[in-house]
């Protein structure tokens, strides 16, 4: 997928996930002239709005994510610091999550600033090389408006969402009264709308997925331009990542405790650069062989139906197909 072509995906998906939810909103609100949901729609875009400006503090707190200092890490700093130069931003903050994965993450909002976040698992597992491509794509989040794209987006499904069971519970209970309008059929009416709505804000949640899809590709892109050889490093810091993302053990204190890790570590899985859920099945793509060895094995394989289906639910694309795009990218970064 060539950069002209991925801009023009993100653009069309946009357009349709906005001019669905428009026609669709528009529509419904002229049949019925329900203006509460209106009211509805306007509490569910300011819920949003402030889980966007709290957002940091949650990740802080379920990450454990503190501030990294340039005494600890000189030499990472220095990276981010070079990066954000070429990528034309502000410095973000750099930060250290406290999660047993390797992995990396950007977030912010205007409360807190723009946030680069590294876990241990990271550095420890990761060359410098392959950091700073890391890095180089992270950087390619907050350069592209990815957060602030990405919750605008996400509240659409969310609208028609908690418009569908409003209007499902509101049918229920104007029926049980026995009101006019629930033995007129009216609540039955709302019903079916309802469900109708809660199914269409599956269908924006499926574009939504595969707009934050696109938007990995395009963070990739930013790094291959911004990172000498990024294409190989980010391919290989990738297959390492992948490899090493595995499930908490059993030697941890029992199975309940890992469950709440894991649903820790998934909370906000959609920030990271890779997605810890999958890493199962992107597993089984790699044996245990030396960094470029890995990337190879994955790229020999083929992507089937099951991983189709697993990526369409997905936030993050299906590894194998990732690094397809990459070793085009180190071909002709231009392409």
């Amino acid at each position: 997928m060539g950069l002209l072509e991925l801009r023009l995906s993100m653009l069309a998906t946009l357009a349709i996930i906005i001019g669905l939810s428009t026609l669709v909103l528009t529509a419904v609100l002229i049949l019925l002239g329900v203006f509460d949901i209106i009211t509805l729609g306007i509490i569910v875009v300011a819920i949003n709005v402030v889980q966007w400006l709290i957002a940091p503090y949650l990740v802080g707190a379920i990450y454990k994510v503190r501030k990294l200092s340039e005494t600890e890490n000189p030499q990472l700093h220095q990276i981010v610091n070079d990066l954000s130069k070429k990528c034309g931003i502000n410095k973000p903050q750099l930060m250290l999550a406290q999660i047993p994965i390797p992995n990396a993450f950007a977030y912010g909002s205007p409360l807190t600033g723009s946030r680069v976040a590294v876990t241990p698992g990271l550095l420890s597992t990761l060359n410098m090389g392959e950091v700073e491509a890391v890095i180089g794509h992270e950087l390619g989040h907050l350069r592209h408006k990815d957060v602030q794209i990405m919750m605008a987006v996400s509240f659409l499904p969310a609208l028609f969402m908690y418009v569908g069971y409003t209007m499902m519970f509101s049918s229920i209970f104007s029926s049980g009264s026995g009101s006019r309008r629930g033995r007129g059929g009216g609540g039955g009416y709302n019903a079916i709308i309802g469900i109708a709505f809660i199914a269409f804000s599956y269908v924006l949640t499926l574009f939504t997925l595969y707009l934050s899809r696109l938007r990995e590709y395009y963070a990739d892109r930013n790094s291959v331009s911004v990172v000498e050889n990024g294409a190989t490093k980010l391919s290989t810091g990738l297959a390492k990542i992948v490899n090493a993302t595995k499930k908490p053990s059993s030697s941890q204190s029992g199975f309940q405790r890992r469950g709440q890790q894991q649903q820790n570590i998934n909370a906000f899985k959609a920030l990271f650069i890779t997605d810890p859920e999958k890493a199962g099945s992107d597993q089984a793509a790699i044996r245990n062989m030396d960094a470029s060895g890995m990337v190879q094995e994955i790229l020999s394989k083929k992507v089937t139906f099951s991983d189709r289906l697993k990526e369409a639910l997905s936030t993050h694309p299906n590894i194998i197909k990732r690094l397809r795009v990459l070793q085009q990218l180190s071909q002709n970064p231009r392409a």
